[in-house]
């Protein structure tokens, strides 16, 4: 079998592209994900539930509130620091690389742009000490029409009653706190979106049926049931009527985690699958040695690191306050690309082993596939791009 050590030896971060404090902040990240995550994956893969013992050691290491203000408990981190946390957990495995995903680019990241002082005092020292968030978004009839969404919220005065049903909720099993999207006004169309910010006990509020998914099967996602749910008008996030630029501005900034988790899958498989082939032998030498082998490699690796730089160019573009959304799907739209091509070719380099569970590359296969998905499908990013190109 392939020792961990030869899998590390391969991998390699652009170091020209991070300042000491994040190359260190990244080598951390590394290092907990093989010593304490990867022991786990197959185990988690098989029973499809993340180790909940992992969770709070991503609090106390700080990667569930890497950009909270330092005051509040956070990291007072960068958001690229973000997307280096999830590139990195996800190389190991891609099911706790979007829990801490969906926490920092989602939820975290609403709640810091959008809440009240009030509610940022109230919730951002819980989710970066303890508390889980999720964002619920999707519904049945709204996935890529998400302004389509048939849930409602009623005013009573001062409490709203939600009713209705999300669909595709990653997080929710694990969650305490949830971003709902709601409409408080039908005849207003998507202007009467408005998020709201639901506690897990708050009445009427049920988590559903778990999803039994082809990848990242630790992740837990599932349906949330809003049976006149009592939530009280100081949890209103942002503004009544305003849900629609919540959405549309997280999502935006989402999308670049989820582009740094197909890197981190590419880069995952790719190494094991580069250490593998060191070490599988035909007609007498490794096939690491084989010209046709040695090009798909390289051409892999030299794909896997323009994904990365596409991923890393739009998050330093967010940081520094610039128009980021075309970069930002291109880097989505490109790394989803790449990780189902890498982790494809990775099954094939390991000949029969590949397509057995024994080894790890059909695992890193079927992880890759929601990249092409979830915050955003591939068409949907390539309608943003066009539009930007086209104005």
């Amino acid at each position: 079998m392939i020792k961990d050590t030869d899998v590390q030896a391969v991998s390699r971060a652009p170091l020209t592209v991070l300042a000491e404090d994040e190359q260190l902040f990244r080598d951390s990240c590394r290092s907990f994900a093989e010593a304490r995550i990867k022991p786990l994956v197959r185990k988690m893969d098989e029973e499809a539930k993340l180790e909940h013992s992992v969770i709070p050691e991503l609090f106390d290491l700080g990667l569930m509130g890497i950009h909270i203000p330092d005051e509040m408990g956070g990291g007072a981190g960068s958001f690229f620091m973000s997307v280096l946390a999830v590139e990195e957990i996800s190389r190991v495995d891609a099911s706790f690389g979007v829990f801490i995903d969906v926490q920092n680019t989602l939820v975290n990241n609403a709640v810091m742009r959008w809440a009240s002082d009030e509610q940022k005092s109230r919730y951002l020292p819980r989710l970066a000490k303890d508390m889980v968030g999720a964002y619920a978004l999707s519904e049945a009839g709204s996935g890529s029409d998400a302004f389509a969404l048939a849930s409602r919220a009623v005013d009573k005065g001062d409490h709203f009653l939600l009713n209705g049903r999300k669909l595709w909720i990653t997080n929710a099993i694990e969650a305490q706190l949830f971003i709902v999207f709601a409409n408080v006004n039908p005849d207003q169309g998507y202007k009467g979106i408005t998020a709201f910010l639901v506690e897990r006990d708050f009445p009427g509020f049920t988590v559903g049926k778990k999803e039994d998914k082809l990848g990242i099967r630790a992740s837990s996602t599932c349906e949330l049931i809003l049976e006149d749910c009592r939530v009280p008008k100081a949890n209103v996030l942002g503004e009544i009527g305003k849900g629609y630029k919540i959405a549309i501005e997280t999502l935006n900034e989402g999308r670049i985690g989820i582009g740094a988790q197909m890197v981190g899958i590419a880069q995952g498989s790719w190494d094991h699958g580069a250490a593998y082939s060191k070490e599988r032998k035909a007609f007498g030498k490794p096939i690491s040695e084989f010209q046709a082998v040695q090009f798909q490699l390289a051409e892999t690796a030299t794909q896997i690191e323009a994904a990365r730089l596409m991923v890393y160019n739009a998050a330093r573009l967010k940081d520094s306050g610039q128009d980021f959304l075309k970069e930002a799907a291109m880097a989505k739209y490109f790394s989803s690309q790449v990780a189902e091509h890498v982790t494809s070719l990775v099954v094939e380099v390991y000949g029969g082993y590949g397509y057995t569970k024994d080894y790890p590359a059909e695992k890193y296969f079927r992880d890759s596939k929601i990249g092409k998905i979830y915050e955003g499908t591939s068409n949907m990013q390539l309608q943003t791009i066009a539009k930007y190109l086209l104005r």
